[in-house]
């Protein structure tokens, strides 16, 4: 049987170990066995029916090569955070991206609010799933709060870190935080910090098996960032039970829903605290927050991810061609 051709562009290859990659990769499966899938790091030539772009600034020279090459094949754009939150808004590239592509795709629900509203109508939400994993039995001896995310300026660790330096004298408070120092200057204040500060731990960049288990087995995930498309660690922590604090911003919040609790605004590193205490001292407050999150849960399995995916690239690949 003839199976299509599709191609999926990301800036960022196995080696980054990045949500690109990881997003680019799921995709990859996902879409196997309907189509034939190839990823590449830039599109620069080939006979694939339809393109798939990570990244509107970054994959912008192979989207413009592409609708050169092939006017009327689809190509479907996957608005990362820096792209929804910082970069269609000034970056020239970025917007002639969205120009070019017949589908925007968000992988938050708030994501298309970000758009102009004349391209709203290309917009396709698509959550990111993951498996799920039961709920672990935990401690009540200590809490153990995790965050993941690489040390960069975007997922904002600093404010986790004041944070910890807040608790500094609650030794039932464990915190661990998970990520490569792509930024070498927060690689050292978070050296620094775990050796100054006994119930804070800095475990650098972990394979990513190792830290789904970690996830479902801390009692609580911190995810701290500014800027945000539809964080797969958030996914994860849905997935397994684990409830969340999180910043309020909307590539959280289109994940989290609308009236989730377990919220602080960028940077807050003093409500963060005070939430985190909370969460130990409070015997409520976790099984409240993981009950507001369980009905969410089923929108990030893969079958659902899958399903969206299929529905979005069966329908470009079957619109009838111009004259």
């Amino acid at each position: 049987m003839h199976r299509d051709s599709l191609v999926i562009v990301t800036p960022a290859l196995a080696q980054a170990h990045n949500g690109n990659w990881q997003t680019a990769h799921r995709w990859a499966r996902l879409l196997r066995p309907a189509y034939r899938v190839h990823l590449a790091e830039h599109w620069d030539g080939g006979d694939e029916a339809l393109l798939i772009a990570l990244h509107a600034r970054r994959s912008a020279a192979s989207i413009a090569a592409w609708r050169t090459a092939h006017p009327a094949r689809p190509v479907v754009l996957v608005l990362t955070g820096t792209d929804l939150y910082r970069d269609i808004a000034s970056d020239g590239a970025a917007q002639r991206s969205l120009a070019l592509a017949d589908a925007l795709v968000t992988l938050n629900e708030l994501g298309p609010l970000q758009l102009p509203q004349a391209l709203r109508g290309k917009a396709h939400v698509v959550l990111q799933s993951c498996a799920a994993r039961a709920p672990l039995a935990h401690t009540r001896q200590h809490l153990r709060a995790v965050m993941v995310g690489h040390l960069r300026d975007e997922k904002d660790p600093r404010t986790y870190w004041r944070a910890a330096r807040r608790l500094a004298g609650r030794p039932d408070l464990r915190l661990d935080h998970i990520g490569a120092a792509l930024d070498p200057t927060l690689g050292e204040e978070a050296t620094a910090l775990a050796a100054a500060q006994a119930n804070f731990r800095w475990l650098g960049g972990l394979a990513h098996a190792a830290v789904r288990r970690r996830i479902q087995a801390a009692h609580v995930l911190v995810h701290a960032s500014r800027i945000e498309g539809g964080a797969h660690v958030v996914t994860e922590a849905i997935r397994s039970g684990t409830p969340v604090l999180a910043s309020r911003i909307d590539g959280n919040l289109g994940l989290l829903g609308e009236g989730y609790e377990g919220l602080f605004e960028p940077g807050d590193d003093a409500t963060l605290a005070t939430l985190l205490a909370q969460a130990r001292d409070d015997t409520d407050m976790l099984p409240r927050l993981t009950a507001q999150l369980a009905p969410r849960a089923a929108l990030f399995a893969p079958e659902a991810e899958q399903a969206t995916l299929r529905r979005l690239v069966g329908a470009l690949l079957s619109r009838p061609s111009p004259p």
